[in-house]
Formats: structure tokens, C-alpha cells, sequence
């Protein structure tokens, strides 16, 4: 059997970022760290974090007056912030500078008179904090199908955004949806997909190219991971989201030549390198472990200006 690795796989720029924030904040504060929401979704992270001495919470409330709040990776609404500061709290802000960016975008438009509907997951954390940046001026579609029952006060002046971990393919569809419901609405120059997100999938259609079984490495709550299960899924390869090397089924594995092994932007490769030796424990003969060309995605993003070094 042959185990083939995308590439990109893992952890991104977002991610890596968020991450360095928490484990710099606990060793340079000499107060309680508490981060709200978890900080990326990838339980192992959490876990990891929290061994370390991070708390984690969902209400500023509920971190005590004075200590350290970070925001995660999928950022925040005005209305947390501003419970936050009442509460007093030293906040560092870990959201991804491409989140950030769609929310600069939300303001520029709302200034400018438009409402804007925003593609994405309801409940998805990042979606409540982009939906929070003007929540009286904005509207959620998940489907092609909502964009058809979707009422707005003025269509001659509509924008758009995404949520940046959503599949592409399904986005363009909304969105010619939308354009073709709402001819004078601003769709994103380009979309909102963030580029570890658009890499990724890239990656898994490779993979479904040559694989027979592609075994995608994430948490339930990771929007990303779920997209990559789909867009494997969709090109006839059966496909399962897991977590660790023990939600693999032995059984998945009858008449399978070769498996793709993939990872969500916030799975550390400590538990893709799990997966592959129970993949070599399910074989009588040892596999051939092979990788798509490697990619350097070439992104990095500065610590906030807190936490730089001077």
C-alpha cells in the first residue's frame, strides 16, 4: 500500500501566529492567561495550551479583573471587546490578519451605505464575529437555495463577504447566486478564501487524483477540515474526518492501494505522523510513504506589537 501526503498540509500562518501569541503571553505575563473561545480548533492545541496554563473561556466575565485576554484566531465582534474593557482586561488580539481584513472590509462598506451579505456557517465562531462588525446592516447565506428567500431594504446598494474557510467551490456558486438575484451587488474583487484554505483543497483534489481512500486530519469544529472531507468526497473518493491515528478503521482499508493522508489549517503534524504509523500497523507488508511535491506557502505574520521583541 502507498500512504501519499498532501501538500500544504496543517498548521498556516493564522495559526502559527495565534499560537505563539498564547505560549509568549504565558511566559512574559506575571498574570492569569485566559483565552476566549478555543484559540484554534484542534483539541491536541488546546489541550497543549492549557497544560501550559491557559484557561479558556467563552465570556470575558468570566476571566477576573485585570488578567490577560486573548482573542482567537477567528476574532471577535465590537460587543466582546467592549465587555472586555469593561472588565478591565489586558487583551492581545491573536485573530488572523485575513479574518481582520474582512472585517476592515465590512466597515468601509457599512460607511459607505451598504448592507452586506456574508457567506458563511451560522453559529460558525468566526461568522458571529463578522456579523457583529454591523450587525443591523448584515445578512447570512449558507446555500444557493437561501439566496432565493433572502428579503433586503435596498438592493442597489449590497456587498458581500465570505467567511474565509468555506469551500470554493461552493462559494462561487452562492455567489453567482447572488449576483444573478442582486445585479448591482460588490462581490470581493476576490474571494475571501484565505490562501491556506485555497491551498489545501488544491492539494486534496491532487490527492483524489491518485488515492483511493483520503483520510483528512482535524477537529469536527474545524470549517476547513470539513470543506476537505467534501472536495474529496465530491470527486468519488471516499473520505473521513478524524482526529487522532485511533479513529482509523481497519476496515477502511480493504482493496485500498493508496491512501491520501491531509490535514486542517490547525492540526499539528505530530498527529498526522500518528495516523501514518497506524496505517502501517493495519499492513502485513511495509507501505510506501510518498508526498505531493512539498509547497512553501510563504506567508508569515508579525506578533502584535505587544509581544515583539524590542
Amino acid at each position: 500500500m502507498r500512504i501519499l501526503l498532501a501538500s500544504p498540509r496543517g498548521f498556516c500562518a493564522g495559526v502559527d501566529r495565534a499560537i505563539e501569541i498564547v505560549e509568549l503571553s504565558l511566559q512574559r505575563r506575571n498574570r492569569p492567561v485566559f483565552v476566549r473561545h478555543e484559540i484554534v480548533h484542534n483539541r491536541h492545541v488546546v489541550d497543549g495550551l492549557r497544560d501550559k496554563g491557559a484557561t479558556f473561556i467563552e465570556n470575558p466575565e468570566d476571566a477576573p479583573e485585570g488578567a490577560v485576554l486573548i482573542y482567537s484566531a477567528h476574532g471577535v465582534s465590537p460587543a466582546i471587546r467592549e465587555r472586555a474593557e469593561a472588565k478591565q482586561l489586558e487583551t492581545i488580539d491573536a485573530t488572523c490578519p485575513l479574518v481582520t481584513k474582512v472585517h476592515n472590509e465590512v466597515h468601509r462598506m457599512v460607511s459607505e451605505g451598504y448592507e452586506i451579505v456574508m457567506i458563511g456557517h451560522q453559529g460558525h465562531v468566526e461568522v458571529e464575529g463578522t456579523m457583529g462588525q454591523a450587525p443591523s446592516a448584515m445578512y447570512l447565506v449558507e446555500t444557493v437555495e437561501d439566496v432565493s428567500s433572502l428579503v433586503v431594504r435596498n438592493a442597489q446598494r449590497l456587498g458581500c463577504v465570505t467567511q474565509t474557510t468555506l469551500s470554493v467551490d461552493d462559494t462561487r456558486d452562492v455567489m453567482r447566486a447572488l449576483a444573478a438575484r442582486f445585479p448591482r451587488i460588490v462581490l470581493p474583487k476576490r474571494d475571501d478564501i484565505c490562501y491556506a484554505t485555497q491551498n489545501r483543497q488544491d492539494a486534496v483534489k491532487e490527492l483524489a487524483g491518485q488515492a483511493d481512500l483520503v483520510l483528512v486530519v482535524g477537529a469536527p469544529a474545524s470549517s476547513n477540515s470539513n470543506r476537505l472531507v467534501e472536495v474529496a468526497s465530491r470527486l468519488g473518493v471516499p473520505s473521513y474526518l478524524i482526529q487522532t491515528a485511533d479513529d482509523v478503521g481497519r476496515d477502511w482499508l480493504e482493496d485500498v492501494r493508496c491512501v491520501g493522508v491531509t490535514a486542517g489549517a490547525s492540526t499539528p503534524d505530530i498527529l498526522v505522523q500518528g495516523v501514518i504509523e497506524r496505517l502501517r500497523e493495519f499492513t502485513d507488508d511495509p507501505p510506501i510513504l510518498d508526498s505531493l511535491p512539498e509547497v512553501d506557502e510563504g506567508v508569515r505574520f508579525k506578533l502584535p506589537r505587544e509581544l515583539r521583541d524590542p
